[in-house]
């Protein structure tokens, strides 16, 4: 077949989650004899919007990149100049079946250049973006002013007034001036993207959780609604070997940004008792990352110094560069997070997991299983779970042998199989 994956990003320029799964779909699609043509963005000041770089996977060159530059309108969730660049790529390549990952930094109506050619569509959902205009449900301005506050469901004025209130004149005269203009504009966005479901002829989740909440909160139609969890090369998890004069340490894996919930993390290590390590790895953010180092050394002087800032790593190296060097992965996320790549890689790597109890994140890791879990946004019960297995460290080991909470065998989705799931939800929109 050919087919065309959208994505929003690609390593090694992005290196999120939804852009690792992506790359490895297309590595896996690529060896199965499928031509793989990805859809993707890249920021260039210095370039025009929607200019278009052609490039290749590093590992995989059979792979072509199509990159279209957009680094000044990407908070528009459509534009024409990306929707022409796609319709120019479907043209040229002529592709049986489009598979979008994300649409966010992209466009929305890519979908209606698809079908406009008659081309069936997947989509993978990886978070809420269809159904929440920021993505996470989550505040950026709550009304008692708590950072980063959950947010309970879509409503236009409340995206208007806790969201959207950064665009805002500041003028108190204007503000419902203001309110009124994003209140429009909210709404308008979410009539678009429901006209955009519409069209869309399968979704996967990769979580239990996210299928029926988007069933059940978005009003997505079961019949074209499906779970599969995501597929992995399991032997890039394979060969971790830990060090027995290393003291007990905690990692984290992912990006320095509020909604993965770090800032919480180094709080929580700050509480331990014993001695302990902290690894926190993920490409530097700036002033994000300045930020996370700073609520660092506010610690105790006996935990300020055992937090250590590792550098960004190859996925191709995550048992080595990563699991070899910690004892449990803890995952943070003060947003609701469905399907975190790093629980399953943790998991294959037979290291224990610590998370929230809380959508698929609560999924699958159960709570004295194959992992801990505590209340969503609690540092103090963060904290609690952390100390139990840096008191027992037998436990640690224990819950990470069992690996994979679905499989009899504690393996996590091969890719392999994943491809083949693939290949039959393409064959089912192609029919």
């Amino acid at each position: 077949m050919k087919i065309v994956k959208v994505i929003h990003g690609y390593p090694m320029l992005y290196n999120a989650g939804s852009e690792v799964y992506s790359q490895t779909i297309c590595h896996g699609l690529a060896a199965r004899g499928h031509e793989v043509h990805v859809f993707t963005r890249e920021e260039d000041s210095f370039r025009p919007d929607g200019d278009m770089r052609l490039s290749q996977d590093v590992d995989k060159p059979e792979i072509r990149l199509h990159l279209v530059n957009n680094p000044r309108h990407r908070d528009r969730y459509r534009l024409s100049i990306i929707d022409q660049r796609f319709a120019e790529l479907l043209d040229s390549v002529q592709p049986d079946v489009v598979h979008i990952g994300h649409l966010n930094h992209l466009s929305t109506s890519l979908v209606s250049e698809a079908k406009a050619r008659q081309i069936p569509v997947v989509y993978t959902l990886h978070d809420y973006w269809l159904m929440c205009p920021r993505g996470q449900f989550m505040q950026m301005h709550s009304p008692d002013d708590d950072l980063w506050a959950a947010c309970d469901g879509q409503e236009n004025r409340k995206c208007a007034t806790q969201c959207y209130a950064r665009y805002f004149s500041g003028s108190q005269e204007e503000l419902e001036q203001d309110i009124a203009y994003w209140e429009n504009w909210v709404a308008r966005r979410m009539r678009h993207v429901r006209e955009v479901v519409e069209q869309v002829d399968l979704f996967i989740s990769p979580a239990r959780y996210l299928k029926e909440r988007y069933e059940r909160d978005f009003g997505l139609p079961t019949g074209k609604s499906l779970y599969l969890d995501y597929g992995f090369d399991r032997a890039r998890m394979a060969g971790r070997t830990r060090p027995k004069d290393e003291p007990f340490t905690f990692g984290y894996i992912g990006t320095h940004i509020p909604a993965k919930g770090i800032h919480q993390l180094i709080e929580a290590f700050g509480m331990l008792n014993g001695e302990a390590r902290l690894r926190i790895w993920g490409r530097d953010r700036g002033q994000d990352s300045r930020a996370l180092r700073a609520i660092a050394q506010s610690l105790p002087e006996d935990k300020r110094d055992h937090v250590e800032w590792m550098p960004e790593y190859r996925n191709q190296q995550i048992a080595q560069d990563v699991f070899s060097q910690t004892d449990v992965i803890v995952t943070p996320s003060v947003w609701v997070e469905n399907s975190p790549l790093v629980i399953h890689e943790a998991q294959q790597a037979r290291v224990p997991v610590i998370t929230a109890n809380a959508g698929g994140m609560g999924e699958y890791v159960q709570h004295g299983v194959n992992g801990l879990t505590y209340e969503h946004r609690n540092v103090a019960d963060l904290a609690q779970q952390m100390q139990s297995l840096l008191d027992d460290p037998a436990l640690a080991k224990r819950l990470g042998e069992r690996g994979y909470a679905f499989s009899e065998d504690g393996n996590i989705p091969d890719v392999n199989q994943h491809i083949l799931d693939l290949e039959a939800c393409y064959a089912r929109v192609m029919a």
